[in-house]
């Protein structure tokens, strides 16, 4: 990797960063972090872990100078480099970040210019903003500068590229100080652990302080020099008695949905680059399905085409043995309502203008699942199902953390009442066991009644345990299927194979 990055601007044996006792409150008096201490030092990883709401994102947030609109610090001190971020003037502060201090926030892709290339995203920031030096930090972050990717928008990428590029633009400004709110959520394992190892390189060669967020025990028990546990309130999931007179077993059930020789592409330069390929699949009524594979193999795409987002190049798309139209606004208010999709990025789909309650409400009447005077009551019942305070309802998205608002994202979805139900990472900004407590809501849903689940994920431990099928992807291909169980303990294709090794299964 080139030298690219300036001397550290903290001393030997200063830390870059040091919090003391901060208390951050909302405008209503609620707090968001309650007495933090944190210390970044050059040349060392510092993780920030907890449970979702507990404050670990207000925190990165105040190191950068960038509270939510609203909060204040009512106690407490924060030095970066020498000076307090949360009160330098506006241009100073812009200095700050500008060349000495980087954040990549939980949602990459929604911070992302959508209209512009990958390569001047990263020109437009750095020190040095040459073709050859915008190249060499794509393929520092593992991405290819080959393939056209340097020339594609941001809503031609994965997930997992997205968050590779809001890093690659991150390092270009060679900062001394590098803060990540859930770097590697949404990767697939081996993209994680090769993250983990270019923050670890970052950190010790060049004397990076770097700060992050992370749900992954294992990924800090390999990356962190020091661990910060913000302690708070824990939120539970509220799994409700099951029903089991109403479920149906997939056995005994026509699929529920189908998918036959499935094409689709992407646009590039007027041309369009494929991404599926012949994709087919079947999913029984009230069963569930694991799709994996590397970022960048056509997971998403594929939900996204499923549900009428992006539409197929060849190939249909079925509910109930009736083909749906391939773009969403030509299907039947019915058939939309039957099929819903939780997205990997919430934030990016949440109306920030928006409260929670209204967020809720509205889908309850667009698809008469609940009338005006009904509506208030089933919102709180939603809330509650996803393990959420009533008071929630006032909130706003922006007030939320990554954890809380996949899980407002996951009861907007519930609120249609669907058949099935498609999850896209929903469990990659969860801490674990928030992350077991959503899966089990949605396994008990399932069975109770008759649900259908898709699920997405790169937690092969969430996947081997809680679907009973698996499509295995790899370059837009599907290169194996069959029961979650033969395939992660009999694996025919390398792909699932390396996706398989070491994974336990449960039961």
């Amino acid at each position: 990797m080139p030298h690219w990055y300036s001397d550290p601007h903290a001393a030997e044996g200063e830390s870059a960063v040091r919090v003391s006792g901060l208390t951050v409150a909302a405008p209503n008096g609620r707090l968001l972090l309650d007495g933090a201490y944190l210390e970044l030092a050059p040349g060392r990883v510092t993780a920030v872990i907890g449970p979702s709401g507990c404050g670990k994102t207000t925190l990165l947030r105040a190191v950068a100078g960038a509270l939510p609109s609203g909060t204040e610090r009512t106690a407490g001190t924060v030095t970066v480099l020498g000076q307090d971020p949360l009160t330098l003037p506006a241009p100073a502060l812009r200095t700050v970040r500008r060349h000495r201090l980087a954040y990549v926030g939980q949602d990459p892709g929604s911070a992302l210019n959508p209209r512009m290339k990958v390569r001047r995203l990263l020109a437009e920031v750095a020190v040095d903003g040459s073709p050859e030096a915008v190249q060499a930090q794509l393929a520092e972050v593992r991405l290819p500068v080959d393939g056209g990717l340097p020339d594609r928008r941001i809503g031609g990428l994965s997930g997992g590229q997205q968050r590779r590029v809001a890093l690659a633009r991150a390092l270009a400004r060679r900062p001394a100080v590098l803060l990540l709110d859930e770097p590697t959520a949404g990767l697939d394992p081996t993209l994680r652990d090769e993250i983990a190892d270019l923050l670890r390189h970052l950190a010790e060669s060049h004397r990076i302080a770097v700060g992050l967020t992370c749900h992954d025990p294992d990924l800090v028990t390999r990356l962190a020099d020091d661990v910060v546990d913000l302690t708070g309130p824990r939120p539970k999931a509220t799994v409700r008695p099951a029903r089991t007179e109403a479920a149906r077993t997939p056995s005994d059930a026509p699929p529920v949905l189908t998918a036959s020789a499935l094409h689709a592409a992407h646009l590039h330069r007027g041309r369009r680059v494929p991404v599926l390929h012949g994709i087919d699949l079947i999913l029984d009524a009230g069963s569930s399905l694991g799709i994996v594979g590397a970022s960048g193999s056509g997971k998403t795409t594929l939900l996204r085409t499923l549900v009428g987002l992006h539409r197929p190049t060849a190939g249909t798309v079925s509910l109930d043995a009736t083909r749906l139209a391939p773009a969403a606004h030509r299907r039947s208010r019915d058939q939309r309502r039957r099929l819903q999709l939780v997205p990997q990025d919430p934030l990016g789909t949440l109306n920030p203008s928006r409260t929670v309650g209204a967020a809720l409400r509205r889908p309850l009447l667009l698809h008469r699942r609940a009338g005006r005077a009904e509506a208030p009551a089933r919102v709180l019942e939603l809330l509650d199902q996803v393990g959420l305070p009533a008071a929630f309802t006032d909130h706003y998205p922006h007030e939320l953390s990554g954890g809380q608002r996949q899980r407002v994202a996951i009861a907007r979805a519930l609120a249609a009442d669907p058949d099935v139900l498609i999850c896209d990472e929903v469990t990659s900004a969860l801490d674990a066991d928030t992350a077991v407590a959503v899966m089990d809501l949605l396994t008990e849903l399932r069975d109770r009644r008759g649900l259908s689940l898709v699920l997405v994920s790169h937690d092969l431990r969430l996947v081997a345990d809680r679907t009973e099928s698996l499509l295995v992807l790899s370059e837009g291909h599907v290169v194996e299927s069959g029961p979650t169980a033969r395939l992660f303990t009999s694996p025919s294709h390398p792909v699932t194979a390396a996706l398989a090794t070491g994974i336990p299964l449960g039961g």
